[in-house]
């Protein structure tokens, strides 16, 4: 299906509203109930993992980007698209200005879905407009409140539903709640070590783990804008791999080129361990807690083998 610009989005968001059933709602005053299944509709597959292990076989979840193919900062939505979020009950945006289309889809529906900013929820970006990290997914304590945010949310929609959402919640929230015991042991053993990444991607677990990012932030910031860094800027971040200054390099597989090519080989000729992230969920894996385990995994095991 070829991808639609936003604005044509707005004639299709009313066609889809005015063939249901059903009246309507109002605008600015979503549903207080909804059919089971109750339908939620996630920008990333990450958000849509969250849905539905919150949700469990009360809800059905569809994520607008579900694969590791598609760049969120670049998306343009279709009208497949338009139309699940015009049916939805429950709305689920990353924010930040990470995934602008999914908040356009919702201002072009005629529906009015709750919509849940994980970005706002957070309470991490800072005040006064300092740089800020839009990817709070690899905030652990953010992924908690979600639960909970999501568990109050389909209650309200679907009240019959809250024992269930409310277990569902604890349930997953536990298994969050392994992931740090796993990452505050990371602490303990190796808090100040330095490490490099490829991009911001993982930057709230570097820090949650008590680990320092030695990275050249013009690095970092060429690569998350598909740019080429400088080559000083290169040179000064290959010399953290020959010169054995970082324990680990962590890498978004997802977003690689040149120059993030020549970083993961300077590392790999060092002797110095590369961790594998991803941005979403990659192509086989539809869990969080699994997805994000395994990662924390990695690092746990690199920071072990890396050299004192």
């Amino acid at each position: 299906m070829f991808p639609v610009r936003i604005g044509a989005l707005v004639a299709l968001g009313l066609l889809v509203g005015g063939c249901g059933s059903g009246a309507a709602p109002s605008p600015g005053a979503p549903p207080s109930t909804a059919a089971v299944p109750v339908r939620i509709v996630a920008s990333t597959n990450v958000y849509g993992s969250i849905a539905s292990a919150v949700g469990g076989d009360r809800v059905t979840v569809r994520s607008i980007i579900d694969g590791p193919g598609a760049d969120p900062h670049e998306y343009e939505a279709t009208p497949a698209d338009a139309a699940a979020v015009g049916d939805a009950a429950i709305m689920i945006v990353n924010g930040g200005g990470y995934d602008d289309f999914a908040a356009k889809l919702v201002a072009a529906s005629s529906a009015t879905p709750r919509t849940i900013d994980v970005v706002e929820l957070s309470g991490l970006r800072p005040s006064g407009g300092q740089e800020f990290n839009e990817h709070v997914w690899y905030s652990l304590p953010t992924v908690e409140k979600l639960a909970d945010r999501l568990a109050g949310d389909l209650t309200a929609v679907d009240p019959a539903g809250a024992a269930a959402y409310a277990a569902n919640a604890a349930a997953f929230k536990g298994r969050v709640d392994g992931l740090t015991a796993t990452v505050d042991a990371i602490k303990a053993a190796h808090t100040g070590e330095k490490v490099a990444i490829t991009e911001p991607v993982p930057l709230y677990l570097v820090q949650d783990a008590g680990l320092q990012n030695v990275t050249p932030p013009e690095f970092t910031e060429a690569v998350e804008e598909g740019t080429d860094p400088s080559a000083a800027v290169l040179n000064d971040t290959l010399a953290l791999f020959s010169g054995k200054a970082v324990s680990a390099l962590l890498a978004n597989t997802q977003t690689e080129s040149g120059s993030t090519r020549q970083v993961e080989q300077a590392a790999t000729a060092a002797g110095i361990p590369v961790v594998a992230v991803t941005e979403t969920l990659p192509a086989g894996v539809d869990d969080y807690v699994a997805w994000q385990g395994g990662q924390i995994d990695q690092l746990s095991a690199a920071l072990g083998r890396a050299a004192p």
